[in-house]
């Protein structure tokens, strides 16, 4: 096992071959990651992950965004949403969202060059009503603006996953939250399995899958380095790291904001693990201020954009402004 204390050189020097290992092909195993954790100076680790996704990913940007289009009254006890009904958190309720609001959602991010947009909607699954007006929405997406259509919509029979692939959904949306082992400490109404059987069924239709993850609920580095490996076991290659946002009226609601180098260590290590996926930074990276850019230099290279479910969003323009300025081109742009 490698001592870290024997020198600076010698820690610099396993950082190195550990990313030259990883460009040769190599896959890297739970106990290097662990390693790497352990480092005692973590910037080098946070340099090297972004100098390996610019060397394997480039330096395209992937933006999408999301509209929530269905939001509350959810039956599941995920631990840490707001939109749960078993939770009294005061977030929005509604059936589907107006057809025109959305739209103009749409048109939105079209002018900002959106590249993917996805309708989201609470609860175990969508019916056949809803997916009927959602297929209406997911029409006049494609006739008036130029972004690809993704879907999030819980949970997927093949009947279902072949509809949204018939209106042109392109990709799903299905995170596993937290690492196997740990899932049942989060949800316990259904499984984690459940997700990957969806994740599985929408690949079956012909659908690219998009899954990650929430920091920041309690769970161990460890924990993520494996939630990591379990990401890339699926061939996963568009991966949400979202950060926990204590919501008041949760079972989570107390837990303290992670620190910015455990959330940089955590995107470090997911591109080691996960070199040829796009890191995407989802919810809870505006608590870091504008701390949050240093995300995409630690190896991210995605975002969502706007508002999220529950959560407020930046500015769009300043977003782009921002990355542009880091040296990063907006794909499709």
């Amino acid at each position: 096992m490698f001592v870290f204390s024997r020198s600076e050189k010698a820690m610099l020097q396993f950082i190195t071959n550990t990313c030259n290992q990883v460009l040769a092909g190599i896959s890297l195993d739970r106990r290097t990651a662990e390693q790497l954790a352990l480092c005692p100076d973590q910037q080098p680790i946070w340099a090297t992950a972004d100098a390996l996704r610019q060397e394997v990913m480039g330096n395209e940007f992937h933006l999408c965004s999301i509209i929530n289009a269905r939001s509350g009254n959810c039956s599941e006890n995920c631990r840490f949403c707001a939109q749960s009904a078993r939770y009294q958190t005061g977030a929005a309720a509604y059936d589907l969202i107006e057809r025109t609001e959305a739209m103009r959602m749409a048109r939105d991010n079209n002018n900002h060059k959106i590249r993917r947009i996805s309708l989201v909607t609470s609860g175990h699954s969508v019916d056949e009503d809803s997916l009927h007006e959602l297929g209406e929405m997911y029409r006049e997406i494609q006739e008036e603006t130029s972004m690809h259509c993704c879907a999030s919509m819980g949970f997927l029979d093949a009947q279902r996953a072949e509809q949204l692939k018939g209106m042109g959904v392109s990709r799903y949306h299905c995170n596993l939250e937290t690492c196997q082992e740990r899932f049942a400490a989060i949800c316990t109404s259904h499984t984690w399995q459940d997700k990957v059987k969806t994740l599985q069924t929408a690949r079956t239709a012909g659908m690219s899958l998009c899954s990650g993850g929430i920091i920041g609920m309690g769970e161990s580095m460890q924990d993520r380095i494996v939630l990591a490996l379990e990401l890339r076991e699926l061939g996963i290659k568009s991966i949400p790291i979202n950060i926990l946002v204590p919501i008041e009226g949760t079972p989570l609601a107390e837990l303290k904001p992670l620190p910015l180098q455990e959330v940089l260590t955590t995107i470090a290590l997911f591109r080691f693990i996960n070199p040829d996926a796009v890191i995407r930074m989802a919810g809870g990276r505006q608590q870091l201020g504008k701390e949050q850019y240093r995300c995409f230099s630690a190896g991210a290279n995605g975002a969502i954009v706007g508002d999220y479910l529950t959560t407020v969003g930046g500015s769009v323009a300043g977003d782009i402004a921002r990355l542009q300025e880091m040296g990063f081109t907006m794909k499709g742009q």
